[in-house]
């Protein structure tokens, strides 16, 4: 990995990205698998930027469905912002009846996209900068298994399994813009090309 990189650093490398497609919003991808740091991150980051908007992929997933939900995501938020238009979909409620079933996001100048496989190769075309967490496994496991209990842990090992499928499958690491080491202080980052604002 490349030397740590200042969050300030990694704030302008963003401001400094570019919009595909003629989009009015930055799309920003914060990908990872499950417990790697990835809400952190995004949480801060967002500070970062002013308060900007966070979706989560987990809106779309469920226990039932880790991973292939994407087309949903697709269709109800990335090309609705493409279109600079309003996006609304209906938030994946796992099993807690008080969530709130509608999210919607406004097109503007950034949305941070978090959670497992943000960053997929069917998401690119949209993205404008892309995050990688890695963070290693047992960290991960741990941290899962602090948050919903040693009864699901079951459901945890299935779902790492998913993630390692995708990670196989697409490599996200390899193409993310920067790479953040997830067990390690988030206010520090190991970058690749991490670009600098004039």
């Amino acid at each position: 990995m490349s030397p740590a990189v200042p969050f300030a650093e990694i704030v302008r490398a963003v401001r400094s990205s570019a919009s595909p497609q003629g989009m009015a919003t930055k799309v920003i991808a914060v990908d990872g698998p499950g417990g790697a740091g990835k809400s952190s991150f995004a949480l801060r980051l967002a500070e970062e930027l002013g308060g900007v908007q966070v979706a989560h992929t987990d809106d779309f997933a469920s226990w039932d469905n880790p991973t292939d939900w994407w087309p949903r995501l697709l269709e109800e938020l990335l090309e609705p912002l493409s279109r600079n238009e309003r996006a609304r979909y209906r938030r994946s409620d796992w099993g807690e009846p008080d969530h709130e079933p509608w999210g919607e996001v406004e097109a503007a100048e950034f949305l941070i996209l978090e959670g497992v496989t943000a960053s997929r190769e069917a998401f690119q075309p949209f993205l404008a900068y892309t995050v990688w967490i890695e963070t290693p496994r047992e960290v991960r496991l741990s941290r899962g298994l602090e948050r919903d209990g040693e009864e699901a842990r079951a459901r945890w090992e299935e779902w790492m399994a998913a993630e390692d499928d995708y990670v196989r499958r697409e490599e996200p690491q390899a193409r993310a813009d920067l790479v953040v080491a997830g067990d390690r202080d988030l206010w520090l980052a190991h970058g690749k090309d991490v670009r600098q604002a004039p």
